[in-house]
């Protein structure tokens, strides 16, 4: 894939799939550590020419991180912020209340460290075949704008009729993540970029843009500045409550969820699966099993656990293969998507799968527990 920065060009753009990498970490370099708030900062990746293929992405994508913090191996997901750029890679990182990776990599992670980072993933990306006088909205909070900053760059960087709105909340304006980049953007397009900022703990001049966004705000922003029948593509960025708040009101509108695209926020630790192991597991005599199968870079392994322990997939499967791919272990990022090949399966939570994949037999292995003997996932496919 060619790794180059996106410019203006009178001609239609056509979107490419999400790119689907295998879930694989590589060792790279930071090259740059850039102080964005008090409690965040963008963190650029060099990466070399040998890794340029593995490090493709589409805007909306995201990177596992891996590191060794205080004895342990944590991994955490972190949406890539800018277009794709030849030879680098940059993630924004936000200090989360008692987040033991987020704290890190804003006090200690600087320049010339070396980190773990997987290949991209990730389909938070647009769907539209060109986007030649499309009109595409987001709405994001706090650190839901990173997608986001790059998903507008490529989209008005694609077209020069497409159009781009961002609706942006933050608690004050010195919350506001990518300040200085968002006002240069909308100097560069003026006509085809519209910016809200909305501050929820500051008055600002128009009380659509001052004071929390519920369902009465959000409304008002419907009727007034978003206008959902002009609008081709939607992507929602943030907390649960924000994110299912717009997504509910806007079907109730009578926008097809199918022209809503949304990602959450992943905080805190992982409920389940260590870095380097899965949750242990005691199995006693005459206590009833399932047998998971699953295939990780062409090789097969088995491992059975019991029913009573209401395992996931992927918790079995790390006690037997600490390689297999995860990063937040929560339903939320997909790193961990597998296929079902045989047997049957259910998924606690899934915020990352879309319908098109469910209906295609794949599964998110840290929210997926066997209901039958045998079940077999493949994750190369």
């Amino acid at each position: 894939m060619a790794a180059t920065r996106l410019e203006s060009t009178n001609q239609s753009a056509t979107t490419r799939a999400p790119v689907k990498h295998r879930a694989r970490f590589h060792t790279l370099t930071v090259a740059e550590v850039r102080p964005l708030t008090a409690d965040s900062v963008e963190v650029t990746f060099t990466v070399p020419p040998k890794f340029q293929g593995a490090f493709g992405y589409l805007p909306g994508q995201h990177l596992a991180l891996r590191a060794m913090i205080d004895g342990q191996e944590l991994r955490r997901s972190y949406s890539i912020c800018r277009p794709e750029t030849a030879g680098e890679i940059s993630v924004a990182i936000k200090r989360d209340l008692g987040g033991l990776f987020s704290t890190w990599a804003n006090s200690e992670l600087h320049a010339g460290d070396e980190i773990d980072v997987m290949s991209p993933q990730g389909s938070f990306t647009t769907t539209l075949k060109d986007l030649d006088y499309k009109h595409v909205v987001g709405v994001a909070a706090g650190s839901g704008i990173t997608p986001l900053m790059a998903l507008a760059h490529t989209v008005l960087a694609a077209s020069a009729t497409s159009m781009f709105t961002l609706v942006y909340t933050n608690r004050t304006a010195l919350d506001v993540m990518f300040l200085d980049e968002l006002a240069e953007l909308k100097d560069r397009y003026p006509a085809r970029l519209a910016l809200y900022h909305v501050l929820s703990r500051e008055q600002r001049s128009s009380t659509l843009l001052s004071g929390r966004i519920d369902e009465k705000k959000f409304r008002r922003m419907l009727d007034t500045i978003l206008r959902p029948a002009t609008v081709d593509e939607w992507f929602l960025c943030g907390p649960f409550e924000l994110v299912q708040l717009c997504r509910d009101t806007l079907e109730s509108t009578g926008v097809d969820r199918s022209h809503v695209r949304f990602e959450l926020f992943t905080t805190g630790e992982p409920s389940a699966a260590r870095g380097d192991r899965g949750r242990p597991v005691i199995i006693g005599a005459g206590d009833k099993t399932f047998q998971i199968e699953f295939t990780l870079d062409g090789q097969s392994n088995t491992v059975t656990t019991p029913v009573n322990a209401n395992e996931s997939i992927l918790n079995a499967a790390l006690r037997v293969r600490p390689d297999v791919p995860f990063a937040c272990a929560g339903g939320v990022c997909g790193t961990c998507r597998a296929k079902l090949v045989s047997g049957d399966v259910t998924m606690t939570e899934n915020y990352a799968l879309e319908p098109e994949e469910l209906a295609r037999g794949y599964v998110l292995t840290c929210q997926s527990h066997p209901t039958t003997d045998t079940v077999v996932v493949d994750y190369d496919v």
